[in-house]
């Protein structure tokens, strides 16, 4: 099984994204994850996205298709997998379409993950990250102040200059005006599933679970 999440930022879908890939036995991959360990590496790939990631820009479209196609070329199992994040647009969902195409295999579900704008604001401007890893947690500053430094690998934890809540709610509507021909897109396939992303982490996982025709659930 082939499964996409979507979702604004702050709807929680790399969370739930996890859990859904545990549940279900399936191999989560988010371009996020592929781009932090390239930085890490220090390689080509990770000098280049280095500098989109600080700079708080999206990785272009054609650097992210290659580095997701390449690393579902090197599945070993040929399993199933939950892809997070990607693709973000139609050009990514075009190229993913394609490429699954000449392995005789697709996507099968596309979950989107829904949370009103208050919320989404609310979350994103409590978010932190790494100065080393980039990667993100949610905190408020008392809690910043407590931790100190990144619990993954000591680095400095700063607040981008963009996750304040005028930005945020400009990012969220550039968010929103890319997405919405994918999810058209997906609709049209009939492999799209909407699903209430407000309350709480486990509450969430189970309608996602649900609408995705398990646990004794039915398909939306």
């Amino acid at each position: 099984m082939y499964i996409v999440f979507m979702g604004p930022p702050g709807a929680g879908k790399g969370t739930q994204a996890e859990r859904v890939a545990e549940e279900l036995g399936l191999e989560h991959i988010a371009p996020g994850d592929l781009f932090r360990q390239a930085v890490k590496r220090g390689d080509r790939l990770g000098t280049e996205v280095k500098a989109f990631m600080e700079q708080g820009v999206l990785v272009p479209d054609n650097i992210t298709i290659k580095v997701i196609l390449e690393r579902l070329s090197n599945q070993l199992d040929g399993g199933g997998v939950v892809l997070d994040g990607f693709p973000r647009n139609y050009i990514q969902a075009v190229a993913l379409d394609e490429a699954l195409e000449q392995q005789n295999k697709a996507i099968d579900r596309v979950v989107n993950i829904l949370v009103g704008q208050p919320e989404l604001v609310r979350r994103l401007s409590s978010r932190w990250l790494c100065r080393e890893c980039q990667a993100p947690y949610s905190m408020d500053l008392r809690e910043t102040e407590a931790v100190g430094q990144c619990p993954a690998c000591s680095g400095e934890l700063y607040q981008r200059p963009d996750d304040n809540p005028e930005t945020v709610t400009r990012r969220l509507q550039v968010y929103f005006a890319e997405t919405a021909p994918l999810v058209d897109y997906y609709r049209k396939q009939k492999k799209l599933v909407e699903v209430e992303g407000e309350g709480g982490v486990e509450e969430v996982t189970g309608r996602i679970i649900r609408a995705l025709g398990f646990d004794g659930g039915h398909n939306n």
